[in-house]
């Protein structure tokens, strides 16, 4: 039998008992307020009726008109005789009544009246009394009736409830722990039920699916071994350092250049938490530890970081690359991550490349400057007239040899400084220098590019301006080559606002130009080395705000720009201000 009928059945047999223990009820409960209503209307009344002319008799002799209500009475006593000898009694009673008519003083006929309408109620009271024991019994009855009926029903609702649900759930909770069991892989999981209902069917369903499952499993575990031991070799064939690891961090996979570097066996690694490896391992330390944010496994879209690592005395560089190992479930439209692998490639190489360049870079830019600076003092020599006079057209050649020696000048002074920074040897002179004093300098030195193009200064500084912790020299350089950019994207007849505000233990200085702008999609890229927006006139190298920014960082400040095409830029330096006057001790 399935389900589906217990349930009809069940539901359906407590229902029919529901309604015919309600059609029961209903019936005794009329037949009791029918036995009630008999006794209170048909020999209640007559009892009145009696008592009534009982009365009237007495009022006889001294009113006429008691008569007429003995009669009146009498008259409706016949239309309400229900009992069994009471018809007789009520006529003997209208006999003599016609008897005392005659002859009111006949004490005789007055005796009989009394004695018939004693009889009369005590006919009643009798039929009331009889009628009361047939109204208790009906009710006796009916209780008994009604008690058992619901006790029957609620009999049956007790097993329905006890019985029914187990017989569903039981089966339902084995058939969860089973699919548990075949999702943890123990696809030797079986389940019996008995009956031939939609869970016996059901088990054999799921049974059949074990089965399929298990036997799939046994052939797939050769070929996934098979498959495994082909991905290892490919693995350890390649030359970079590589280690996998699941969403929880326990290690699945590392090749032998891993190992190698690591100084790990593969038994220490595989199935190990690598967050507690990391505690005594630089190597995995740095691979899951980033170190600019401090967070465990940085995005795969963050930038690429180098590691160092000391081996056998030598500097080797590595180039950390992530990548997230994600997967999309059946009918599943979003991926789940599964795990991260670790690939270290080694670019020991090309680091000893950038070094010898930019160490190159350095050494003629080093040896340009002087035979530069030399041809610098020459040019100006030559335009001093003690030396002799110039024509127009030498004086002319004259400035342009030494505007070209400016630019060279500029540029090898732009690579010195560049070769400091991708050295990491920048040289900071940092102390309390006057702020006031670098603007005015870097003003100053611009004067002459600015009068060429009459380029107004409007200048906001407070009379107050504190000093700051700085290299007076670096800070002085990048202050220009801003002022020097404004110029050079600041139309003719044009100005230039310098301003400098003090913000609690920093001053923030704005250098505020209204030429072209720069487009929105580039101003994330202006401080990147050799970048020039495009559509601008092409000068110089494209370093001089890459090397702003490393120079004003290196000395704990910072360095950003906003700009609106068509309207023009800022640039704002803000820089740590000097502890004594922070603190007012100064």
């Amino acid at each position: 039998m399935n389900i589906k009928t217990k349930l009809n059945l069940g539901i359906g047999f407590l229902f029919t008992l529901i309604i015919l223990l309600a059609f029961l009820s209903i019936d005794q409960i009329n037949s009791l307020s029918t036995a009630s209503e008999n006794i209170l209307k048909d020999n209640k009344e007559t009892i009145g009726y009696t008592k009534d002319m009982l009365k009237a008799l007495s009022e006889i002799e001294e009113n006429k008109e008691a008569l007429k209500t003995f009669e009146k009475y009498l008259s409706k006593q016949k239309s309400n005789i229900t009992e069994i000898g009471e018809k007789e009694l009520t006529q003997s009673l209208s006999d003599n009544f016609y008897l005392l008519k005659r002859n009111l003083s006949d004490e005789a006929v007055m005796a009989n009246l009394r004695s018939t309408l004693f009889e009369i109620m005590h006919i009643n009271l009798n039929a009331i009394e009889l009628k009361n024991t047939l109204a208790d019994k009906i009710s006796k009855k009916s209780i008994l009736l009604i008690s058992t009926l619901s006790l029957f029903c609620f009999l049956i609702a007790l097993i329905l409830f006890l019985k029914l649900p187990g017989n569903i759930s039981n089966p339902i909770q084995q058939l969860i722990i089973s699919i548990r069991q075949i999702a943890a892989n123990n696809y030797s999981q079986r389940v019996n039920f008995e009956g031939h209902n939609e869970l016996g069917e059901l088990a054999v369903s799921f049974n059949t699916m074990a089965s399929k499952l298990e036997e799939y499993n046994k052939s797939s575990v050769a070929k996934i071994l098979t498959e495994r031991k082909i991905t290892e070799t490919l693995i350890n064939k390649i030359h970079y350092p590589i280690i996998g690891f699941d969403s929880t961090m326990i290690v699945n996979l590392v090749n032998d250049e891993f190992l190698k570097v690591s100084g790990l066996s593969y038994h220490e690694l595989i199935g190990s938490n690598i967050l507690e490896i990391a505690s005594g391992n630089v190597l995995i330390s740095q691979i899951i530890i980033d170190g600019s944010s401090n967070t465990i496994i940085p995005s795969k879209d963050a930038p690429a970081k180098r590691i160092r690592l000391d081996i056998k005395g030598e500097d080797i560089y590595y180039e950390k690359e992530i990548q997230e190992i994600s997967l999309a479930h059946h009918n599943d439209i979003k991926e789940h991550l599964m795990g991260y692998v670790v690939i270290l490639k080694n670019v020991t190489k090309y680091m000893e490349l950038d070094l010898a360049k930019t160490n190159f870079i350095a050494t003629v830019s080093h040896e340009l400057k002087t035979p530069l600076s030399a041809i610098k003092f020459s040019l100006q020599l030559l335009e001093n007239e003690k030396t002799g006079t110039l024509n127009q057209e030498q004086h002319e050649l004259v400035k342009s040899c030494e505007e070209d020696t400016n630019n060279l000048l500029k540029i090898t002074s732009e690579l010195l400084n560049l070769a400091q920074v991708e050295t990491g040897n920048i040289q900071l002179n940092i102390m309390p220098v006057n702020l006031k004093d670098i603007l005015q300098y870097a003003i100053n030195i611009s004067k002459t590019a600015t009068n060429q193009k009459n380029i107004a200064f409007e200048i906001d500084f407070p009379l107050d301006l504190p000093k700051v912790i700085a290299d007076k020299e670096k800070t002085a350089w990048v202050i220009t080559n801003i002022i020097s950019n404004a110029i050079r994207y600041s139309g003719d007849n044009s100005r230039i606002a310098i301003s400098a505000l003090r913000m609690k233990n920093k001053v923030k200085i704005d250098i505020r130009d209204f030429g072209r702008g720069i487009e929105s999609q580039y101003i994330s890229r202006v401080f990147d080395r050799y970048f020039t927006v495009p559509g601008t006139k092409m000068e110089g190298t494209g370093l001089g705000l890459a090397i702003s920014k490393e120079f004003i960082e290196a000395q704990g400040g910072e360095i950003s720009v906003e700009s609106e095409l068509g309207v023009g830029s800022v640039f704002s330096i803000v820089l740590i201000l000097d502890e004594f006057e922070f603190t007012g001790y100064r």
